[in-house]
């Protein structure tokens, strides 16, 4: 799995936010570190499709050899983990999860394994979220509400709910920003290892350095005129 940026420019008006021309493999991270206002998140949006206007960007964006400009964002495969976990608080965590199940998920629940589709009923979506929650060692949280869950724990099934949805790449918003320093350290290994051992390309947007050291890629540090 590979995400290209083929000379890729983002602007706000006229005004060049950044220009990158990168290549980022499976089980990669490229991380961009830059103050507020350097394009960072308007990146992330290009990506995901959701560039909006007074945004605009040149060069192209490439999935798995797949060109996605003008591709609507549900046909991307872009997964998304946001500062806020943005979990459904009505939801268990299980129903989280399942929520993001495609309608052709894969057969054998599993963060690590390259997917094989087939479509799921009611009863095989559950089982399938029980055992990626056993994989990582979180079944105790199958039935939680969220509100019941620490920020550490939310963090987590945010991810897995990411996960589920059977994402080709990654991008991370800064996903640590909100949580106390003990549940950083924690939460970098955790995540870094879960995405890596799927071999899934990642994009980190971040202004902690801390984050970088954690991701182990290439970084990119860009600043505002």
């Amino acid at each position: 799995m590979t995400l290209k940026l083929d000379k890729v420019s983002l602007f706000r008006y006229t005004d060049t936010l950044l220009s990158l021309d990168e290549e980022i493999n499976s089980g990669e991270v490229l991380s961009i570190m830059g103050p507020s206002g350097s394009g960072k998140s308007t990146l992330l949006n290009a990506i995901a499709g959701q560039l909006t206007a007074p945004f605009s960007m040149t060069g192209s964006i490439y999935i798995n050899g797949t060109c996605i400009n003008g591709m609507p964002a549900y046909n991307r495969g872009v997964g998304v983990l946001y500062q806020d976990p943005l979990l459904f608080e009505h939801m268990t965590v299980g129903q989280n999860i399942a929520f993001a199940l495609p309608s052709n998920a894969p057969s054998k629940a599993s963060i690590h394994n390259a997917p094989s589709k087939k479509t799921l009923s009611k009863a095989q979506r559950e089982h399938r979220v029980t055992e990626m929650l056993a994989e990582v060692g979180l079944s105790d949280l199958q039935h939680r509400p969220i509100q019941t869950l620490s920020g550490g724990q939310q963090a987590r099934i945010a991810l897995l709910r990411t996960l589920a949805a059977a994402p080709n790449v990654v991008l991370l918003d800064e996903p640590f920003s909100k949580l106390d320093a003990a549940t950083k350290t924690q939460m970098r290994t955790w995540v870094f290892s879960q995405l890596k051992a799927r071999g899934l390309p990642t994009l980190l947007v971040t202004h902690d350095s801390e984050d970088v050291k954690a991701a182990q890629g290439h970084l990119i540090e860009i600043e505002t005129c």
